[in-house]
């Protein structure tokens, strides 16, 4: 779907000097209120074990409604509240659904909202990207878009207001992505790459596809995971990458689809919970 520019305008607003990016999904994707969503965040987050925090290098999230993927999603960052010590910045990195493309898309939004608060955006770290020819800063795609956005509450509840570099992936290599991970992933910096995994087949056909991708994976093979194998295919491909070239490992933490969480096994989507972990 490709919205009208004065519409996805309208969806920033400047306040003071800044320009904050304005939630689009809340009151659909998850809850709107507040109180609310710190309570459904806190209570998801208490439903999933955590493991291996010392080690986080990376997460891989599922981004659809909280009904559908949250309990998926809390699997990959129930072990973040370990590293508030350690990380200092999170590039959030996913796919564009809404507006097409080329290249990845940064921010001039220097805060992204959510009904928990603002979330500041690393704008010296975009500055250091901004020049590579697949980056574009633009505000338009990010503006409608629910793939980072789902994510923050999570962040923001075990790592607090942790700046973040979000990027949104439209048309571009797998490469490309590996060559902003490698300027940007240091010690002090935590990837969280949001993608669903299959879309719309019957519950068996998705556990099989599914499964398949989730081996992929975990063998740090992007050859083997295509556009439809998972919507954020090109993010997780070229964090694989990145992570191979460091020697760094993945590990399953959860393999679900809505008919599981949901109940409709008719048309199903797939969802999985990945740390990437030093060795």
């Amino acid at each position: 779907m490709i919205l009208p520019k004065s519409t996805i305008r309208a969806m920033a607003i400047a306040d003071d000097d800044m320009t904050i990016r304005q939630p689009a999904v809340a009151g659909t994707f998850y809850p709107r209120d507040r109180d609310l969503l710190w309570k459904t965040v806190d209570d998801l987050l208490a439903g999933a074990r955590s493991t291996h925090h010392e080690k986080i290098r990376a997460v891989i999230a599922p981004h659809a409604g909280y009904s559908y993927s949250g309990a998926v999603a809390a699997m990959a960052f129930a072990g973040l509240k370990g590293l508030r010590d350690r990380i200092e910045r999170l590039v959030v990195i996913g796919p564009a659904h809404f507006v097409h493309l080329h290249g990845i898309a940064a921010p001039a939004a220097s805060a992204f909202r959510t009904p928990l608060g603002d979330v500041p955006v690393d704008t010296a770290a975009i500055a250091e990207i901004a020049h590579m020819p697949q980056v574009a800063v633009d505000d338009q795609p990010h503006a409608p878009e629910h793939a980072l956005e789902v994510e923050l509450p999570f962040l923001q509840a075990t790592l607090g207001a942790v700046p973040i570099v979000p990027l949104l992936v439209g048309s571009t290599r797998a490469e490309e992505v590996a060559q902003i991970l490698n300027r940007l992933w240091d010690a002090r910096t935590l990837v969280v790459v949001s993608s669903d995994l299959s879309h719309y087949n019957s519950y068996e056909a998705a556990r099989r596809l599914d499964a398949a991708t989730a081996d992929a994976i975990e063998r740090l093979d992007e050859k083997a995971i295509g556009s439809d194998d998972a919507c954020g295919s090109v993010a997780v491909c070229g964090m694989l990458i990145e992570a191979r070239h460091r020697g760094l490992a993945v590990e399953r933490l959860d393999l679900r689809n809505s008919g599981d969480t949901a109940g409709d096994r008719q048309r199903v989507v797939g969802y999985g919970a990945w740390v990437v972990l030093e060795t």
